[in-house]
């Protein structure tokens, strides 16, 4: 696997480049809205990228474009169309009397707007991966507190965590916000709250054939998040609507990442599929023996 995405983690082209061909189709739902389209859409690349999901391929040009897209909902609607104006009117008078600005705003600028949108601490200065894994256990936290002790006793099962003294959710939040919950939890977060949201938003969860890693809890996240969400919602149209499209991606992309890593630096286990260190003996989460697996 190409490494670019671990040294460039503010770069999404090169994370959407090592990304499977399913998760890029919740992307693109997430960005033309299931097929129907947005206002802010172009029609044509819409059009592209419906086209991608239903051939079930992306070629470079393809990823490139969710990258743009992802990032272009990131600015607001007149800092776009002063982008939009400035590329058209190129060369030409009114093209200098507008402000100097770049096609579309970085993926480090939305991932802390969402940050900020969802009250998650951060600056300027924390890296990429860092603000993504602050959204990831804000959301968690948030929906762990609006869980029955049924559900939550399901989510910590998920998570390996057998104190059931972390049944309170200040217990919780405090584990899950400091991030003491060892091995792969930070993967096993991203892709509980990545399927949680896609669910919620789409009314399907991520594809994971062969992967049992969220057979205890797919269900469990589901109502608490879509309450989360749904209070998320009124704000973005109270601010911007793009918030719809930014606050998911960002957690899908922050679900791309732990996955990419979890392939580059981790051993599936060939019974369940969770991801183990590379020098473990026993699955953590089956048990089952990694001894000469590959």
């Amino acid at each position: 696997m190409n490494l670019d995405f671990v040294e460039r983690p503010h770069h999404l082209d090169v994370l959407l480049n090592v990304s499977d061909v399913e998760d890029l189709d919740i992307l693109v739902d997430y960005i033309t809205d299931k097929g129907d389209g947005r206002i802010a859409l172009d029609d044509a690349e819409c059009k592209r990228l419906v086209a991608c999901k239903a051939k079930g391929a992306y070629d470079t040009n393809d990823r490139a474009l969710i990258s743009y897209e992802i990032r272009r909902f990131g600015g607001n609607t007149l800092t776009n169309l002063l982008r939009d104006a400035r590329r058209t009117m190129w060369g030409s008078a009114i093209d200098n009397l507008l402000p100097d600005m770049d096609s579309t705003v970085g993926y480090d600028e939305i991932v802390r707007d969402v940050a900020s949108h969802l009250k998650v601490p951060c600056n300027k200065s924390s890296p990429v991966p860092v603000v993504e894994d602050g959204i990831l256990r804000k959301i968690l936290t948030d929906s762990f507190e609006k869980m029955s002790d049924e559900e939550r006793k399901a989510m910590l099962a998920e998570l390996n965590v057998s104190d059931l003294s972390m049944l309170k959710p200040a217990a919780a939040a405090a584990a899950i916000g400091i991030g003491k919950l060892g091995g792969f939890a930070t993967y096993k977060i991203a892709l509980v709250v990545a399927n949680a949201v896609a669910r919620s938003i789409l009314g399907k969860g991520l594809t994971l054939a062969g992967n049992r890693l969220l057979m205890r809890s797919l269900g469990v996240l589901l109502g608490p998040v879509g309450w989360i969400l749904s209070g998320l919602w009124t704000v973005a149209d109270m601010a911007s609507p793009a918030y719809r499209v930014t606050v998911p991606c960002v957690i899908q992309v922050a679900y791309l990442r732990q996955k990419a890593l979890a392939k580059a630096y981790a051993t599936n286990c060939e019974q369940c599929g969770a991801p183990n260190p590379v020098d473990s003996k026993f699955c953590s989460e089956c048990g089952a023996s990694m001894v000469g697996q590959a």
